[in-house]
């Protein structure tokens, strides 16, 4: 072998490939199962052609038996090699075919014999249980060898027993039977053991394409990487069978859905009731970087098909981030009230400077008094009827962009609510959402005005946002809650769409 050529090592066992390993498994199973039904079919074979053998020794017994010249030449004659009764012997042994026929007496003499230098001596077996009157079907060795036996009583006209008739096949007659029968049974078992193989390299054929020749190490590799992977992402993992029904969810899934395991098996509508979210995964909804939202989460999700006519479904969690975006829209409002009120200030600056250069002092104060009464009274508006230091500092601040914007902002005077809130920050983004809505709307329109009326009734806090915008139709009024529904351009930092969902989820919760 040259440096860069490594040395093999010769590998012995079960092949690595799936394919080869199943079809291996399969070819041995046949091949067993074709050798077992041979053995089980072979072994009782073996004991019918015995009985057979037995049968029809004690058949042609029983008819020789029958013959009542038999009885009487029994009776009259001597057992001679050429007497009467050993030649009718020899005719129905040669016409059915048996090994001998035996015609003995009450003393087991013989009459007759195949050998007829055998007739007048004893039988070599015990003819006590036929001369007894009982009839006998047994394998046993004689002086011919082995045979199947068959033994009857012979009786003369009065039914007095006088002999015995034993006739024999040879077993190797049977035995020649037996072999005769052994290769077409292997015939049999090698054709099905042939069709065995081809079934079974045709399923295993399937299985190398469905598994796409991996060996069983790389599919359990794969598994555990699976799980590890889907376990550990941060990213929620929902994958659908063909029928739509949940088969798997991975932890974060879990979590940003919701749910546990007991999701499993049942459809998206049955795990997370009928919404957004359950028409994404299930494909009524399709797109790429679908908004929805579940529970107090803004998710983005995407749904690809699988090639066994399912799905899997990925969701990221987009809250962090669309309240990270909410706030750098509260910020730049924040900026623009600042810049606003910055330019303000200047030009006011600018006007009681030239008052004052003009020596109009009463004037000054005057101006002075105006600017700061404006500002305390609108900051003493909402104080006095919004007791909630985050609702008050968010309307004072809406105010000042408002104006920014041409629009004016103002506190309806049934407005009433005291310091004693459930949840202040889910009423600001209440509030917020709902109050940048009706600016976004009344811009550009003239005599621009938002009205914001929070009140208390009972334990219930009742609010209401009215705006000179446009409005929306009334065959759009139910889309707007719609998750990514918007009728306007989405900023560079986030998406639009989320609002309204979140506010009216706040609303029911």
């Amino acid at each position: 072998m040259t440096p860069t050529t490594p040395a093999r090592r010769l590998r012995l066992g079960l092949p690595r490939r799936v394919f080869s390993q199943v079809l291996l498994m399969q070819v041995a199973i046949a091949a067993g199962v074709a050798v077992l039904a041979t053995g089980l079919f072979l072994a009782p074979l073996g004991e019918q052609l015995d009985d057979q053998a037995m049968r029809r020794a004690l058949a042609i017994a029983q008819t020789t038996a029958q013959q009542p010249q038999i009885a009487e030449d029994l009776r009259a004659t001597e057992p001679t090699p050429d007497g009467p009764v050993q030649r009718e012997a020899e005719r129905i042994r040669r016409a059915t075919g048996a090994e001998y026929v035996v015609v003995l007496d009450h003393r087991g003499v013989r009459w007759s014999h195949t050998d007829p230098e055998r007739v007048g001596g004893l039988v070599s077996t015990d003819p006590g249980e036929a001369l007894a009157g009982h009839e006998v079907m047994e394998i046993d060795e004689g002086t011919l060898g082995r045979s199947a036996r068959g033994k009857v009583p012979l009786r003369d006209a009065d039914g007095e027993v006088i002999g015995a008739v034993s006739v024999g096949i040879a077993y190797d007659s049977v035995r020649a039977r037996l072999i005769h029968a052994i290769p077409g049974l292997l015939a049999y078992a090698g054709g099905a053991l042939a069709v065995g193989a081809l079934a079974a390299w045709l399923i295993s054929r399937r299985v190398q394409r469905q598994t796409r020749d991996l060996a069983f190490s790389d599919i359990a590799a794969l598994l555990a990487e699976r799980e590890a992977m889907l376990h550990g992402i941060r990213e929620g993992v929902v994958a659908l069978d063909r029928d739509g029904r949940v088969r798997l969810l991975n932890d974060e899934a879990q979590r940003l859905l919701g749910i546990g395991e007991e999701a499993v098996g049942s459809s998206p509508d049955e795990a997370l009731g009928t919404g957004r979210t359950a028409d994404v995964l299930a494909g009524r909804v399709t797109g790429t970087d679908l908004l929805t939202v579940r529970g107090q989460r803004v998710l983005v999700a995407n749904r690809m098909p699988t090639d066994d006519g399912g799905a899997v479904a990925t969701l990221r969690d987009r809250t962090e981030l669309d309240q990270l975006g909410r706030e750098l829209d509260s910020t730049r409002g924040l900026i623009d009230a600042l810049r606003a009120q910055d330019h303000e200030h200047a030009n006011r600056m600018h006007t009681l400077l030239g008052l004052l250069e003009l020596e109009m002092y009463e004037d000054a104060v005057e101006f002075v008094g105006e600017v700061v009464g404006d500002h305390r009274a609108t900051s003493e508006q909402v104080t006095e009827r919004i007791r909630d230091p985050l609702l008050a500092a968010l309307l004072v601040g809406k105010a000042t962009v408002a104006a920014e914007r041409g629009a004016a902002l103002r506190l309806s005077d049934r407005s009433r609510l005291p310091d004693r809130l459930v949840d202040p920050r889910g009423l600001v983004t209440v509030v917020g959402n709902l109050v940048d809505n009706a600016l976004d709307a009344v811009a550009g329109t003239p005599d621009a005005r938002v009205e914001v009326e929070l009140r208390a009734e009972g334990r219930t806090a009742v609010l209401v946002v009215r705006d000179t915008g446009p409005g929306v139709p009334p065959e759009r009024r139910e889309l707007i809650f719609t998750e990514g529904w918007s009728t306007k351009e989405p900023p560079g930092h986030r998406e639009r769409g989320i609002g309204l969902p979140l506010v009216r989820r706040l609303a029911h919760r």
